[in-house]
């Protein structure tokens, strides 16, 4: 417990109880989690709950009860951005919750691909697709990111879809089209048009059980599982990928560490040239990118 009091309690004393408690329970990273819910409660940024503890404020009752109640919730495993509301993407802030994939910092690196080939098209306005776009987070990127881009986003969850609307209505950018839609079927106009397809699949094996309660428990099923081997859907992107870019347009999915050599092969059955697998920020095998022939 954070051993909420009756009376006014330190900010710094609240919070070192709640991070001792979150670590109790197997919170990754409990100090930085028990910061970011105190300042959604008080309604204020990190950095300003940083500046309250070196000058000694302290909680009313209320905002202790609210703490406390949020530390319970993380202290459960429930993700932190369920509390909270809200997940960070590079510049962006999305709303997430039940139904919707939390989007992970390693997709950050892989949207990159994306927006550098859209800013290297000679084009006026470069063609960008993500498939599967769950929250919005790699439609978005490109969107705001490469303004005089288009950008077209597929969602076919009926879970996941309102919150990729939620936030694409949110962001104000009237470069990008949504489409409820299978993947398969999407964006038959832009056949052959395309400059890059992007697309963070659901790739874990159906028989991997991931270790993280958070994600075991709480990410939609249909965002994380891919069939026996974890790649039905990538063998589908690259299908409808294949039909939607240009000759030398560029295809860029995200993938689990080890699933790098099987992608490369279905590409290059496909008839995909240059496949290519890149590593994340900790060395770990995470993007694989491949061109469409000539």
């Amino acid at each position: 417990m954070t051993g909420t009091p009756s009376t006014e309690a330190s900010v710094r004393d609240v919070l070192a109880a709640a991070a001792a408690r979150l670590a109790e329970a197997g919170v990754t990273d409990p100090q930085v989690d028990a910061e970011l819910l105190l300042a959604h409660v008080r309604g204020q940024s990190r950095g300003a709950l940083q500046v309250a503890v070196m000058t000694g404020a302290v909680l009313a009752p209320e905002e202790a009860r609210a703490f406390d109640a949020a530390v319970a919730r993380r202290a459960a495993r429930e993700p932190l951005q369920h509390i909270t509301g809200v997940a960070y993407f590079r510049h962006l802030e999305l709303a997430v919750g039940p139904g919707v994939f939390v989007p992970r910092p390693e997709t950050e690196g892989v949207v990159q691909f994306g927006i550098d080939a859209l800013r290297a098209a000679a084009a006026a306005e470069p063609i960008g697709v993500d498939l599967g776009s769950g929250s919005g987070a790699i439609a978005l990127a490109m969107a705001t990111e490469v303004p005089h881009a288009r950008v077209f986003a597929a969602e076919n969850s009926p879970e996941a879809f309102p919150w990729t609307r939620r936030n694409v209505e949110a962001s104000g950018a009237d470069n990008l089209r949504l489409d409820f839609v299978d993947l398969a079927d999407a964006f038959p106009e832009l056949d052959g048009t395309a400059d890059v397809v992007v697309s963070n699949p659901p790739y874990v094996p159906d028989d991997a059980i991931p270790r993280d309660p958070e994600v075991r428990l709480h990410d939609p099923h249909a965002a994380l599982y891919g069939g026996p081997d974890g790649l039905d859907v990538v063998r589908v992107l690259s299908r409808t990928a294949h039909r939607l870019l240009r000759p030398g347009g560029l295809l860029v999915i995200e993938h689990g560490e080890l699933q790098g050599a099987a992608i490369r092969d279905i590409l290059t059955v496909d008839g995909w040239r240059g496949a290519a697998t890149h590593r994340d920020l900790t060395l770990r095998d995470r993007t694989t990118t491949a061109l469409r022939a000539q």
